[in-house]
């Protein structure tokens, strides 16, 4: 299982990068939050974020986690006992709260407890996979490395398999909200239909697209 770690505090970020991974955890830790922000979709099985810390704080990261992942656990650790940015990060989707100083053991208990989420490869068909854990896909004995736009858009649709996705949903999702015309969003599609070497990309005239799968 692969966790991201947010913690701006050098020292605590070590120390809870050290015990989870003396737990079996893959570890990436973070002390910047743009640099967090950059790797949301990286095939995380669970988030551990710090609010206050540079460039972009915790809640922002936590909003737009939760545009790309709905079930993937939260914790939030925070110095803060202000009420109204607890009620912020469960109102947006936090999974548990762990207010500083704690016991390291206590992250422990709750990364335990809501980090069950396995690195999972997803199957096509009997040769073929998306793994999770790498956002990468897999045919045969192949892996392929997708970019950053392609994983965006992997992730999109097997959020919504079998789901009808506009024109307009991918442009937020995989462009993070800027303007994508629709020539770069067909030709994302048919750059990532050509790793999948299978039709389980269909076009929807005039809409979009849905992904199709049994």
């Amino acid at each position: 299982m692969k966790l991201l770690l947010l913690e701006d505090n050098k020292k605590l970020n070590e120390t809870i990068t050290k015990r989870l991974k003396l737990k079996g955890y893959k570890v990436e830790s973070f002390i910047d939050g743009a640099q967090a922000y950059e790797a949301i979709a990286d095939g995380f099985s669970c988030f551990i974020l710090d609010i206050n810390v540079p460039n972009i704080d915790g809640i922002k990261i936590l909003k737009k986690i939760r545009e790309f992942y709905t079930e993937v656990p939260v914790i939030i650790i925070s110095a803060s006992v202000e009420l109204d940015i607890i009620k912020q990060s469960y109102d947006f989707g936090c999974n548990d709260y762990l207010k500083k100083p704690f016991f390291i053991d206590e992250l422990e208990i709750k990364v335990q407890k809501l980090c069950k989420i396995q690195d999972d490869l997803i199957q096509f068909d009997e040769n073929s996979y998306f793994d999770f854990k790498s956002s990468n896909i897999k045919i045969g004995e192949e892996e392929i490395r997708l970019t950053k736009k392609e994983k965006l858009l992997m992730n999109l649709f097997l959020d919504n398999k079998n789901q009808i996705l506009s024109y307009e949903s991918i442009e937020n999702y995989v462009w993070e909200g800027n303007f994508a015309s629709l020539d770069s969003i067909r030709s994302l599609v048919r750059r990532l239909r050509k790793h999948l070497n299978n039709e389980y990309i269909q076009t929807i005239v005039d809409t979009g697209y849905i992904f199709k799968t049994s």
